[in-house]
């Protein structure tokens, strides 16, 4: 692919993450209208006093480091399991917000692909 257009999925990306990741502290951002059972698992997960704020942290680091262009490879396997979870929530859960974690998972898969070489040593 295009390494300019990489760079813009990237920078997307980073920005999608920086700006959810700090929207979990700073709540900027209106919460989404969510059926009863997501608001269920939102709140379980708001009630173990580290798990929303875990979460929040990988998104803003790994959306710096996408932005930064640094360890970008490195950056995307430590997004590798919000974003599975962020499709699962949004699947099971919460179907309205699909789109969002879509855009995500279709960037996230589109810049493993683009950094594929630097994974080969782990399928070995």
């Amino acid at each position: 692919m295009n390494s300019k257009v990489s760079m813009v999925l990237r920078i997307l990306l980073g920005l999608l993450l920086l700006v959810f990741g700090i929207n979990k502290f700073a709540n900027f951002m209106p919460a989404m209208e969510m059926p009863e059972a997501a608001g269920a698992f939102f709140g379980a997960m708001m009630a173990t006093g580290f798990m929303i704020p875990l979460i929040a942290v990988v998104e803003i680091a790994v959306g710096a480091l996408l932005l930064l262009n640094k360890w970008t490879p490195f950056a995307l396997v430590m997004l590798f399991p919000v974003t599975v979870g962020f499709i699962l929530f949004h699947l099971a859960l919460a179907p309205a917000g699909i789109g969002a974690a879509a855009l995500v998972a279709i960037l996230h898969v589109i810049l493993l692909y683009n950094y594929r070489e630097n994974f080969k040593g782990l399928f070995v």
